[in-house]
């Protein structure tokens, strides 16, 4: 890899292998996982479900820590240290206790580099942007799904972290929502343009959101293939009729079946 790509990669994980091991037995999650992301570029994962995807996010941020490999992170390696990341988790984890207001403010209170005073404004425009000006004293339970995801995307944008880790963040909410919910995140990320990498099962929402996408095999997870998605910006909902959309999701689907079916060939030996 050249110097030049390397100043180009704000993160980079380098041949990742992790084994969970419990009681005398062991069970190999990661083999050799490889990946990059680029300063302001948004990276999916897509793969079949329990493939280590969320595993490899708390490898990321510092939960976990691999058997091998490494993680560089803005030329710094931060193999097995906490934190570094913003993390927004499949559910919102919103507080119950605190306003809209204050959740969305929360990472940048625990990191204390900001008064509180001087996050309020960044935080009222943000809501504003997302439609939720009038939902600023409110409490997390009056709220929608989709608000309560917007709510907790914010305030994933206001930690001081560059690198957004969103792990399927839209998979529990119906699918009209879920299309608005996509649609805002691709407005907000292109006028923010934060580096994102994100987990998803749908193939349709890595297409529509990406830049390029990894496709994760069964466990013991590995990178069945980096796909550059060739469509240019802003993209909207209907490019997903177009025939150059239809065919880069059907090589994304076949390349997934035929992996499952090799599982189920593997598991039935």
């Amino acid at each position: 890899m050249t110097q030049e790509l390397k100043k180009a990669n704000y993160l980079e994980l380098a041949r990742l292998t992790l084994t969970f091991r419990d009681r005398g037995l062991e069970e190999r999650v990661l083999d050799g996982i490889s990946l990059h992301v680029a300063k302001g570029e948004f990276v999916s994962i897509i793969g079949p479900s329990g493939s280590g995807k969320s595993t490899l996010f708390h490898l990321i941020g510092g939960l976990l820590k691999p058997d091998s490999g490494r993680i560089v992170l803005d030329g710094a390696e931060i193999t097995g240290q906490v934190g570094h990341i913003s993390y927004m988790p499949q559910q919102p984890a919103l507080l119950p206790w605190r306003t809209v207001r204050d959740n969305v403010i929360l990472a940048r209170e625990l990191n204390g580099r900001m008064p509180k005073a001087n996050i309020r404004p960044e935080a009222e425009r943000l809501l504003e942007r997302a439609g939720l000006a009038g939902y600023a004293g409110t409490y997390p339970h009056l709220l929608s799904g989709g608000m309560k995801q917007r709510v907790s995307f914010i305030r994933a944008l206001l930690s001081p972290h560059e690198l957004l880790a969103l792990d399927e963040p839209f998979g529990s909410l119906d699918e009209l929502t879920r299309l608005d919910m996509q649609r805002w995140l691709l407005d907000i990320w292109e006028e923010e343009k934060r580096t994102v990498l994100f987990i998803t099962h749908s193939i349709d929402e890595a297409l529509l959101l990406s830049d390029r996408i990894y496709v994760f095999s069964g466990k013991p997870t590995r990178v069945l293939k980096e796909i550059a998605v060739p469509f240019h910006r802003p993209r909207r909902g209907e490019l997903a009729l177009l025939p150059e959309f239809l065919a880069l999701k059907q090589e994304i689907y076949c390349l997934m079946k035929a992996e499952r079916e090799t599982g189920k060939q593997n598991d039935a030996r």
